[in-house]
């Protein structure tokens, strides 16, 4: 049994040679999820690898405790889903004893199950996937019939005043007509759409043709809605532009990864299901800590150096071009 006595333990940040300050980790606990999203996952799924591969339950609280001992002060979880993962609700429950922000991102199928244990674990944001707000047309994206309960889902949140983001990958002939309709939902609900750019992974069928810019975004909600856009400001860290319609109970947001990087203010870390940082979510390269860790070895050094080592600006890709030819993981086994 782990002892969160890290109150009482020496903050060296982490910090890379660009003087950012790294103190938000996305630790995502399983590649498997119960739907199947055209930009996530390939149409021929992933290939399984024995549990043994992965993170178990201590694993995940130990990392996590290394992490918060050296700054971390938020914590988000995802997958895959990450409420798929047997122990989803100990890992909730121990979690939350951290001195962190607990925060999880998840496609919403599965959060009445779940309702009790996140409210007692702290969790007051939410992140729910969510690319249509058209029945068919989301059971086309995510090859899978689940709409109503994730908009019974979002309902349920919304209705107990946890703060809900909904993230809305944005594909060219696949849903960018429905921007407006995103953000006609947040008139009267105090939801936070977030429209986010269509980015590269292994087996999506990325090309830059099918990007929904930052721009083209901006300019067609600002057709449906004129001078009632207004520009909020933004939080130190976000990632996100963010607007609101004068008069909405909700917000909408722009994340520009593809066309309008906010790689200056980044401070954060991606770890794998199978125990391996990510300084950055388009890195081709990573670090074993789940091996070092089984071992018996120091994982802090490896943290350290692998975050000394970041790119300036997203993984180093300075062109459209570069970005395409990059080799991944397949979101699924990234995290979200």
């Amino acid at each position: 049994m782990l002892i969160f006595a890290l109150m009482e333990l020496p903050v060296n940040n982490i910090v890379d040679q660009f003087g950012r300050v790294h103190d938000y980790l996305r630790i995502s606990l399983t590649e498997r999820c119960n739907l199947r999203c055209v930009y996530c996952m390939p149409e021929e799924g992933i290939a399984l690898r024995p549990k043994a591969e992965f993170m178990n339950t201590s694993e995940v609280l130990k990392m996590a405790e290394t992490f918060v001992s050296l700054g971390v002060k938020k914590i988000r979880l995802t997958g895959g889903e990450p409420l798929v993962r047997s122990d989803a609700k100990i890992l909730l429950e121990k979690l939350s004893k951290l001195p962190v922000e607990l925060a999880i991102t998840t496609n919403g199928i599965l959060i009445d199950k779940f309702f009790d244990t996140i409210k007692t674990s702290g969790i007051k944001s939410i992140n729910v996937s969510l690319d249509s707000l058209n029945k068919e047309k989301f059971n086309s994206i995510t090859r899978r019939n689940d709409f109503d309960k994730v908009i019974s889902n979002i309902n349920l949140l919304l209705n107990n005043n946890f703060h809900v983001k909904v993230n809305a990958v944005v594909i060219k002939g696949v849903n960018e007509d429905e921007l407006a309709d995103f953000v006609r939902w947040t008139s009267d609900k105090n939801v936070h759409v977030r429209f986010i750019e269509f980015m590269p992974f292994d087996g999506n069928k990325w090309d830059f043709s099918k990007v929904i810019s930052l721009e083209t975004i901006l300019a067609k909600v600002r057709k449906q809605f004129g001078e009632k856009v207004k520009r909020i400001n933004d939080r130190k860290n976000d990632t996100s532009k963010n607007y609101s319609i004068e008069g909405f109970k909700g917000t909408f947001a722009i994340i520009s990864s593809v066309t309008n990087p906010f790689c200056d203010t980044c401070n954060r870390l991606r770890l794998t299901a199978d125990g391996k940082i990510k300084n950055c979510l388009f890195s081709d390269s990573e670090t074993d800590l789940l091996s070092a860790m089984r071992r018996g070895e120091d994982i802090v050094p490896l943290i350290r150096e692998a975050v000394w080592h970041k790119k300036s600006v997203r993984a180093g890709i300075t062109s459209f071009e570069n970005l395409e030819k990059r080799k991944n993981r397949a979101m699924i086994a990234i995290g979200g």
